[in-house]
């Protein structure tokens, strides 16, 4: 009993500080319900936001005792946090849909939540825009608050976790390396939560003068931004004039891409270091290259008249699906077999790593096909010592056999996802893409998951085993995969 009380009292603690600071934020979307005279749903949202306060205020006394000193953070511990603060997140984000009415059933509810703070984008709504505006509105913000990651968030807010803050940073911060421009992890968090708020303030701001008003240009900017897809209206992004399409598009690409680039652009060989770091060109020209490619096969099969037109929707949608933003100004459903081909294959490649962006990241891909490479190399002179490079930096051995298995727990779990959607009757082709489309954090797939489709139609089994599928997806498969090993469990 002492050595299960020494995990969960520091678990309880600071899992009450990070409902503390989710119920602040639940509390923003009342300003928005008060200016368009949705009185009923403001109540809901104060009382949403006084639950998830009260609960995690007893969390915090519960939590006391044991550890006096928050800096005693260990890995157990860590991983524990991360994975029950993305999990308690989900559940207490998923009260304001209960209590303004939006949806009745509860596994509705979490799984709109979950895929808001995954930014995953998949949705049970039909009827979008016969929504309140509040409630549309904390839709959207969710996918901002996951898209930097509230586990960053919560190390930027609380500097006196010292030590500790650097494996909750480590868990959060995607990709194979998580590169901390500070020696204070707290430092880090602040520099990248800084850099989301001012790219957001240029967002909305290009957008407003694009023509849209404060609060469309504020929900697509937060679903941007977090590479999330949520959108407050039916048609998505499809309504709007090209100029709000570049301007998307150019924000989309920014998210998809490392943060760290950015925030050591302040430095003398910052810009010097992003023209030359080769995940980013790499990422650059695999946009470029299907882009052109898609943009081809829909001039060529006659389902576009106009260059300029197959050009802007075919650069959107590979932007938007490499990223794993979601969006969609077409119904790619309907577009050519080699078009959706290419499209259901860059949904496994995802963005940098350290973006916001999900998928498999670029990086591990890269090193995954040149550890492949190395094999076979290896099975002509096996007594040879072989190095995985990146560029002229050799990856080391630990990283590299990290990748390799999560690549490895990445496709198992896609492939037990799509036996699972299956065995519940849904047709391969749907099953395929839906568990693809959440595991990646995407958003939309293919035939009823396709952009004018939804997710309202699976069992409710079916919609937990995705929302489990979005956690093992933004929590990057280990940190819930080792929740499993019996080693974890272990003192």
């Amino acid at each position: 009993m002492k050595g299960v009380s020494l995990i969960v009292r520091p678990l309880l603690r600071f899992l009450g500080r990070l409902l503390l600071v989710l119920g602040a934020a639940q509390l923003v979307p009342t300003a928005v319900c008060i200016a368009y005279s949705e009185g009923t749903a403001a109540f809901a949202f104060v009382g949403t936001a006084l639950l998830t306060v009260g609960s995690g205020i007893a969390c915090v006394v519960l939590g006391r005792g044991g550890k006096s000193s928050t800096t005693e953070l260990y890995r157990r511990e860590g991983i524990l946090i991360v994975v029950a603060g993305w999990v308690m997140a989900s559940a207490f984000g998923a009260l304001p849909y209960i209590l303004t009415g939006t949806v009745t059933n509860p596994v509705d509810a979490l799984f709109e939540s979950a895929s808001g703070f995954t930014t995953t984008g998949a949705s049970i709504l039909t009827e979008i825009e016969s929504n309140g505006r509040g409630i549309l509105f904390w839709r959207s913000f969710t996918q901002w608050l996951g898209g930097m990651g509230i586990i960053v968030l919560f190390v930027a807010l609380l500097p006196e976790l010292g030590a500790g803050a650097r494996f909750l940073y480590k868990l959060e911060v995607p990709g194979p390396t998580a590169e901390t421009l500070h020696p204070r992890v707290h430092d880090t968090a602040s520099v990248l939560w800084k850099l989301y708020l001012l790219l957001t303030a240029v967002q909305t701001s290009l957008l407003m003068m694009a023509g849209l008003d404060l609060y469309d240009a504020l929900t697509h900017t937060f679903s941007t931004l977090s590479t999330g897809g949520f959108s407050p209206l039916n048609a998505s992004a499809a309504g709007f004039s090209p100029s709000v399409h570049l301007i998307l598009i150019v924000f989309m690409v920014l998210a998809g891409a490392n943060f760290s680039l950015y925030c050591g652009l302040h430095q003398r060989r910052g810009w010097r270091n992003l023209i030359r770091d080769r995940e980013l060109r790499f990422y650059l020209g695999l946009l470029a290259t299907f882009s052109s490619a898609i943009a081809l096969n829909l001039v060529w099969s006659g389902d576009y008249t106009h260059v300029s037109r197959a050009v802007l929707d075919g650069t959107f949608q590979v932007v938007s699906i490499v990223t794993t933003t979601g969006f969609a100004t077409a119904d790619f459903d309907l577009w050519p077999n080699w078009s959706r081909i290419l499209l259901v294959g860059l949904m496994f490649v995802g963005g940098c790593a350290g973006s916001t962006a999900g998928g498999m990241k670029i990086m591990r891909l890269a090193i995954g096909l040149k550890s492949a490479a190395r094999e076979v190399k290896l099975m002509f002179s096996p007594s040879s010592v072989v190095a995985v490079f990146i560029g002229d930096k050799a990856v080391p051995e630990p990283v590299v056999r990290s990748v390799v298995g999560f690549i490895i727990l990445y496709f198992l779990a896609f492939g037990l996802g799509v036996g699972l959607l299956t065995a519940g009757g849904v047709d391969l082709e749907t099953s395929a893409t839906a568990s693809i489309a959440t595991l990646g954090n995407i958003g939309p797939g293919l035939h009823a998951v396709g952009p004018t489709g939804n997710f309202a139609g699976f069992a409710s089994f079916q919609k937990l085993v995705m929302v489990l599928l979005m956690w093992l997806g933004r929590l990057e498969v280990y940190a819930i995969a080792s929740l499993f090993a019996m080693s974890f469990w272990r003192r």
